[in-house]
């Protein structure tokens, strides 16, 4: 798998709940819709490590076959739509990309 890893802090405006009641209802809509995807993880962060880890609200691990793949997806109208819903929205992300390997399958 090829993974887009977004780690995402809502906007100061928002509770903590309505940003993930928004990503995993509203923003989720168009995510599903995106060509290639694979599968979609989605952690709510509850709680940090320690104080240096904290301010995070979630991060989600969208998977495709391949870099092609998720380049095509990027350049889909569906991402288009996606991050026109985002706006101006003011939280803050980091998004990497990177080949998956599964370390421990438990």
């Amino acid at each position: 798998m090829y993974n887009l890893v977004l780690l995402a802090a809502r906007p100061p405006e928002w509770t903590h709940e309505q940003f993930i009641d928004w990503w995993r209802g509203d923003h989720a809509e168009l995510t599903y819709r995106l060509p290639g995807l694979r599968a979609w993880r989605h952690t709510e962060i509850d709680q940090a490590l320690e104080p240096r880890s904290e301010g995070w609200d979630g991060i989600s691990v969208l998977s495709f076959d391949s870099p092609q793949d998720l380049k095509k997806a990027l350049a889909s109208q569906e991402w288009a739509d996606a991050i026109a819903q985002v706006g101006d929205m003011k939280g803050r992300r980091i998004a990497v990309m990177g080949h998956e390997a599964q370390l421990f399958g438990g």
